[in-house]
């Protein structure tokens, strides 16, 4: 997995893998991990955190926000090899990532940043942030939840992400995708 941290200006301030091989980690994944806390921290504000996986269904066909992931491009000043955690530092990165691990980092009730993870399905990559966000100290109080919703347990919703294979909200297992249809 890869994390990345960005300040309320956007500009990367820490990138982490996992594990001392990062080369083992999905390559791809830490540019992922950039533009999931760039996304977070720039579609909250100090009175509403907006979650990644929170822009999923809005960001759909014939939604309000349809191809806002398509809008802020990664700076390509950013990427770096599978084993590199310091290209980009300082840099505003960018990137819009619209399914889950993305969260926007608070003290209290102030916008600090975001916090990106990848390299799960985009359900535990959700999981895992917030758990780092509750660690840190760094998750909102008293606003609006940013918190993944799934149809399936939660009803509809705008904020609507769909299930991922083995879906576990705060260690419970809420459900799995459904099996692919229709070719």
């Amino acid at each position: 997995m890869w994390g990345a941290v960005v300040d309320r200006d956007g500009r990367l301030c820490a990138l982490s893998a996992s594990t001392d091989d990062k080369a083992a980690t999905w390559p791809g994944s830490r540019a992922i991990a950039i533009a999931k806390a760039s996304t977070s921290n720039a579609f909250s504000s100090d009175v509403a955190p907006m979650s990644t996986a929170r822009l999923y269904t809005l960001s759909q066909p014939g939604h309000s926000l349809w191809g806002a992931a398509n809008g802020n491009p990664l700076n390509p000043l950013c990427l770096g090899a599978a084993d590199d955690v310091t290209t980009g530092i300082g840099q505003v990165c960018g990137g819009t990532i619209a399914f889950g691990g993305g969260l926007a980092l608070y003290k209290g009730q102030i916008r600090v940043g975001g916090l990106g993870v990848s390299g799960d399905t985009a359900c535990a990559d959700h999981e895992i942030a917030k758990r780092v966000r509750l660690a840190a100290g760094l998750a909102p109080t008293g606003l609006p939840s940013d918190e993944i919703v799934y149809t399936a347990p939660d009803g509809p919703s705008p904020f609507a992400h769909p299930l991922c294979p083995n879906t576990f909200r705060d260690g419970n297992k809420i459900g799995d995708e459904s099996p692919a249809a229709g070719y």
